[in-house]
């Protein structure tokens, strides 16, 4: 039996670690990548120096657990190289990968700075971490899904990007750094089906929502916040990717657009998808 292969960024926690163990569940061996190699590691959270909870080591044994193949690779997504390099050692060790998730999102300062407070050096940072970097991975993996006839890309998006904030991003609305780079990344999946028609690449745009993950909490976002919005959990966002790996959304989920993961999740509870079923914890 050939087993197919997934590649995660920001596998270390939130919809990435859930999204890897859900794609192991699944029956793929998986390949994570994030910066956090074990618990306990420091790096820049929206500004703020801090360890949170999770680790690719902690993933990695979930998926193992799940009876998987693992590799698990540290890189940063501001380092282009180390993330390229990923992408090689993963071709080295499975010979191809069937389905990347470009989840990772740069968490560093200028997310939250209004206008007139953003630097040229945060965009530059926030464009490298949520475009070019990604742009760069699917560079490197492309080519051999298109050279076996098949192949699955998913990029996340934000809600963030197509829409106007209810209020300044101190007072639990967006700024404009951020939703400009993933408008950016969304316009990918359409010019790679456009140019790879009829070649079996599978390109979709996925926007999960509100989901409150450990980074979000470390930017004070907190459940009051959350109450103008309906957050979904990470694991339903994982499940609907694990589910979009090997299923075709249904005509009107808006795939040539931009798919809406909690809306996704609950068509899939009332399809009675047991995947879902299985792994949807909240």
């Amino acid at each position: 039996m050939t087993h197919k292969t997934a590649f995660v960024t920001g596998a270390s926690r939130g919809i990435g670690a859930e999204s890897a163990v859900a794609l192991a569940r699944s029956g793929y061996d998986v390949v994570i990548s994030a910066r956090t190699a074990v618990e306990g590691e420091a790096h820049d959270h929206v500004g703020k120096l801090s360890a949170l909870p999770g680790s690719l080591a902690a993933t990695a044994e979930a998926i193992r657990r799940e009876g998987r193949r693992v590799l698990s690779v540290q890189a940063d997504i501001l380092d282009e190289s180390s993330i390229v390099t990923a992408a090689e050692q993963a071709l080295d060790e499975f010979g191809g990968i069937d389905l990347l998730f470009n989840n990772a999102v740069y968490q560093g300062d200028g997310n939250l700075a209004p206008v007139l407070g953003v630097e040229r050096t945060h965009l530059e940072s926030i464009m490298q971490g949520n475009f070019y970097t990604p742009l760069a991975l699917v560079k490197a993996l492309l080519p051999g899904m298109l050279q076996r006839g098949e192949g699955t890309i998913i990029n996340m998006v934000s809600y963030t990007a197509f829409n106007n904030p209810p209020a300044p991003a101190n007072r639990g609305g967006w700024s404009f750094a951020y939703p400009a780079s993933k408008a950016a990344l969304a316009r990918m999946a359409g010019s790679l089906r456009v140019e790879h028609a009829d070649s079996g690449l599978r390109c979709f745009n996925l926007e999960p929502g509100t989901v409150l993950t450990e980074v979000m909490k470390a930017a004070g976002i907190t459940e009051d916040v959350l109450k103008r919005f309906q957050a979904c959990s990470p694991a339903a966002i994982a499940a609907v990717v694990a589910w979009l790996a090997d299923n075709q959304p249904q005509p009107d989920w808006g795939a040539d657009d931009v798919l809406r993961g909690p809306a996704i999740a609950k068509q899939l509870k009332l399809l009675g998808v047991s995947s879902f079923l299985e792994n949807q914890n909240g």
